[in-house]
């Protein structure tokens, strides 16, 4: 291999000489050891070495743990038949491993993290494949005395140091970044429930809510003006809006066009299709599009003056009329794979619904824990690139 061909794209300065190839059994040692004694530890592929107890998983591992394999604090430890898949860790622990495990621990100007890191690149991942034995997958394994003859390039220990503490850095603020979106996650949740049961409310707000009927406070959208160039989108539980790209040809369109509602920005349709996440169905609010074609089959509605659009969905949001639309859905009928709820039915459901300053109060307050989770995941989303790109460039 050239010279040329062993220096990463992206490199700190003061580093200039090419890396070097080295086998692995130049670079690591086998542990060897074993002991029934010390906490148990798993390889994951997503989280690496973890205690055990931390995960939801059933403690399937044998009453006799004399073979089980001693792991130290600075070993990597991976799974020898999931090593394809990219299970193996850095370990923060001393403990014990599954005999499944190899243990290997670093020798002299080997830094550990740097080699853990190199472990969970695709194109390593890749070689790990290659050299992996056994007839199918789900037999493929890759001990020890086959992994010492991989062949790996590496720098000299300064520059492994310094690339294992940019990675520690990033993984560090992922981490800390996942942790923040997951309590954002939890504190919406939570609001969700106290707001919506009238539990809590905020300050200023002391009146009952009242119950109304949907088409009390709501107006039906129907039809369009022939045009259909506009985005054609239909509702995810999950994700919300999708746009069905390519939906239609010069030749169906005509024909498909009284099949769609114009739908414009701030009004909302309500999917009554079943599924695991919304059981009687989803309703979200246009945000995304000034204008755009949704299915006839939705059942589509703009709020009414002193009413808000974004309350309206998050009451849906919290399951909380589902008890009036299960009586809607006549004893499991489905058609065209919607729940059987006709749109003058569910312009009857009845809602509980706060005076339209307590609405506006309430909808501005989960817009912005919306727009703060969405930041949050946009920020953790840029993280997870720049690590991917510097695991690309950064390595040979």
């Amino acid at each position: 291999m050239k010279n040329e061909n062993l220096v990463p794209k992206v490199r700190f300065k003061g580093f200039s000489d090419p890396w070097e190839q080295r086998k692995l059994g130049e670079l690591f040692n086998e542990r060897k050891e074993k002991s029934s004694q010390g906490e148990l530890l798993s390889v994951t592929i997503n989280s690496g070495i973890v205690k055990f107890d931390t995960l939801d998983r059933k403690n399937n591992s044998s009453a006799d743990k004399s073979n089980y394999r001693v792991v130290r604090y600075g070993d990597i430890a991976y799974n020898s038949m999931r090593m394809w898949q990219g299970a193996s860790g850095l370990s923060m622990y001393n403990g014990i491993v599954s005999p499944a495990y190899t243990v290997i621990t670093p020798r002299t100007n080997t830094d550990a993290g740097f080699m853990a890191v190199n472990f969970k690149r695709k194109s390593m991942i890749q070689v790990f494949q290659r050299n992996s034995q056994g007839l199918t997958s789900d037999t493929w394994n890759l001990k020890f005395p086959v992994l010492k003859n991989i062949r790996i390039s590496i720098p000299k220990i300064t520059e492994q140091q310094i690339i294992t503490e940019l990675f520690t850095v990033i993984n560090n603020l992922i981490a800390a970044n996942e942790d923040k979106l997951e309590q954002l996650k939890t504190l919406k949740k939570l609001m969700m429930q106290k707001i919506f049961s009238q539990e809590w409310c905020f300050k200023g707000f002391t009146d009952p809510w009242e119950q109304r009927k949907l088409k009390n406070i709501a107006i039906r959208v129907r039809g369009n003006d022939g045009r259909m160039e506009l985005p054609t989108l239909t509702i995810s539980a999950t994700q919300g809006w999708l746009n069905q790209k390519d939906r239609f040809s010069e030749n169906i369109a005509g024909k498909e066009q009284k099949n769609y509602t114009l739908l414009k920005k701030g009004q909302l349709s309500y999917n009554h299709g079943n599924s695991k996440t919304a059981k009687y169905g989803a309703v979200f609010k246009l945000d995304i599009y000034t204008e755009a074609l949704v299915p006839r089959v939705y059942h589509s509605f703009t709020v009414k003056h002193n009413n808000s659009a974004d309350f309206i969905e998050y009451l849906f949001a919290t399951g909380s009329p589902n008890r009036e639309l299960r009586k809607l859905v006549s004893s499991g009928a489905r058609m065209d794979g919607l729940l059987n709820i006709s749109f003058d039915a569910f312009f009857n459901i009845n809602l509980q619904v706060p005076i339209a300053t307590e609405q506006m109060k309430i909808a501005k307050f989960f817009r912005k824990t919306d727009n703060l989770i969405a930041a949050n995941e946009d920020k953790l989303n840029q993280l997870k690139k720049l690590k991917k790109y510097l695991m690309q460039n950064m390595f040979v």
